[in-house]
């Protein structure tokens, strides 16, 4: 299988020379970290939520992809998140990515420029048909089972 190519801009100066390009960090990542293009270092106190430039865009080109942005499990265990929890960029979208960088714990987090903040993941994507029905053509055991339905233990 041949992994797609994808074109990115690196829209900061600092990338490629000060922080590195996003890459792979090992041959088994499934995913390239996304770093803090910011002037200068930001303090987020308890609670704060602000956007933060990656200095990156790219362009997916092809409808059958679509890249996640990920929290970075080690921050998000000291508090810092992604506001939205996880990001979506579609296949056509050419802007910088930002992130929505929401302290949710209860001591202040320091972002640093050039800081690896979250990562991005390519994804398959599957465009699906929809076809409007009455009634589904089988039950299943769930059926209509919603929140809680199959208890805590």
């Amino acid at each position: 299988m041949t992994s797609p190519i994808i074109d990115i801009k690196l829209l900061d100066p600092r990338l490629g020379r000060e922080f590195p390009a996003p890459d792979y960090a090992t041959s088994g990542s499934a995913a390239v970290d996304l770093r803090a293009c910011i002037p200068e270092m930001l303090a987020l106190a308890p609670g704060d939520c602000v956007l933060v430039a990656t200095g990156l865009a790219l362009h997916l080109a092809d409808r059958t992809l679509a890249a996640l942005v990920l929290p970075r499990s080690g921050l998000g265990h000291r508090g810092l998140v992604l506001g939205n929890t996880i990001g979506l960029i579609d296949s056509d979208y050419q802007g910088e990515i930002t992130l929505s960088c929401w302290n949710r714990g209860r001591e202040t987090v320091t972002i640093t420029p050039g800081d690896r903040v979250a990562q991005l993941m390519i994804v398959p994507v599957v465009a699906a048909a929809f076809r409007v029905v009455a009634e589904f053509s089988e039950d299943t055991a769930r059926g209509t089972g919603g929140f809680g339905h199959s208890g805590l233990r």
